[in-house]
């Protein structure tokens, strides 16, 4: 490889530009050469509709795949979870890092927990995923919550909590760590409440298939455990045929004491936004060896969900 800077496709969002300075950074030590981010609009950038209303599954890759394609940027940077399940013949994921907390959070006022905020409050998300279980947890609980749609990045999110118009926001730990603002959260909602979207605080790291050097190379930053765990996730919502604005929680994590990793467990739920039907199930093997075992674990729950009626509860599914 040469010593010409690689041309680092990203998102121009604060959040998008934290990730993919942190990988430029790593791929500037794995390969000794400069990297330069190349900022890329997407549809999903400038849409001011609901993501449930755009479709969701590809609004914020279409863009820097196509850039990718066309030889305008060496590799992109994207959250795993906004990538359609279906990777294009032309384009290979390269590495897949070492996962972020996977976790979803709360931002409320008064510092305020989840179960202690007073009823009747207004929690905003833009996700089906959060409604449905949030609304399910708070049924289940008697808690009494309202879930409001919103949409915008962390800043307009965080914002409508301050202002008041919300008594709290639900956002990804992964997004607040890589922006350093990881203080703000009053609570981390366990994956026991929520399951996280599958893929959440993976980063992918993708380049042209025919860049068998540069593949080489940026493989270095790739985990195979975060590798394992995110494709049986994916594979379970491929299997679903569920976009990722789908109500469809996944978690696939390792099982074992100290250093030794003995078993995979994958969990997963699908659930209808108001939080009255819901399929979660979930399923435990050995930590699977090749990508093809790590496709199956997920397909093989999803087709155990299907069976219990898991597709009739998708108001969204993928085209």
């Amino acid at each position: 490889m040469s010593d010409k800077a690689l041309r680092l496709g990203t998102r121009r969002s604060k959040l998008a530009m934290a990730q993919s300075g942190q990988v430029a950074e790593a791929v500037r030590r794995v390969t000794g050469r400069p990297v330069e981010l190349v900022e890329i609009t997407t549809y999903g950038d400038i849409s001011r509709e609901h993501l449930a209303q755009i479709g969701g599954t590809g609004v914020f890759v279409t863009a820097l795949r196509d850039a990718l394609v066309r030889g305008e940027v060496d590799f992109a940077v994207h959250s795993l979870k906004d990538l359609p399940t279906a990777e294009p013949e032309e384009l290979v994921l390269a590495a897949l890092p070492v996962r972020e907390d996977p976790r979803d959070v709360i931002v409320a006022r008064d510092e305020l927990k989840f179960t202690d905020l007073p009823p009747g409050a207004r929690i905003g998300t833009g996700s089906p995923r959060r409604m449905a279980q949030l609304n399910a947890y708070a049924r289940a609980h008697g808690l009494d919550i309202e879930t409001v749609p919103v949409r915008g990045n962390v800043d307009t999110r965080i914002r409508y909590v301050r202002d008041g118009e919300l008594d709290a926001v639900v956002l990804a730990a992964a997004g607040l760590n890589r922006l350093g603002r990881i203080e703000e959260v009053t609570d981390f909602l366990s994956v026991d409440t929520v399951l996280p979207a599958p893929g959440q605080g993976a980063l992918a790291i993708e380049c042209a298939a025919q860049r068998a050097d540069l593949i080489a190379a940026l493989g270095e930053l790739d985990d195979p455990f975060t590798r394992a765990a995110v494709t049986a996730e994916r594979s379970l919502l491929a299997a679903l045929e569920a976009g990722c604005s789908a109500p469809v929680g996944a978690l696939a994590d390792l099982l074992g004491g100290g250093q030794i990793v003995k078993e995979m467990r994958l969990r997963a739920v699908v659930g209808t936004t108001d939080g009255t039907r819901m399929v979660q199930l979930s399923t435990t093997g050995p930590v699977p060896q090749t990508h093809e075992g790590a496709l199956a674990l997920g397909s093989d729950l999803a087709t155990e969900m299907l069976a219990q009626g898991a597709a009739g509860l998708m108001g969204e599914r993928a085209h």
